[in-house]
């Protein structure tokens, strides 16, 4: 995900991408206990993405 895609949306749209990402990240932890997770890089790109997400939400709200 591009930051400036994040950037052209509204506070409300990046509440609920912060939503979707943190249950994709707990999705991914369950597979990766379980031993089912194939690809761990996608643990690193949505932690990443949880990351930039909440960055520029703190952007906005300040």
């Amino acid at each position: 995900m591009k930051t400036t895609e994040l950037r052209n949306k509204s506070v409300d749209e990046l509440k609920v991408e912060l939503t979707s990402l943190l249950k994709a990240q707990f999705g991914l932890r369950m597979q990766l206990a379980t031993q089912q997770l194939a690809k761990t890089s996608e643990l690193k790109r949505v932690r990443r993405d949880i990351a930039r997400v909440r960055t520029i939400l703190a952007q906005k709200v300040a």
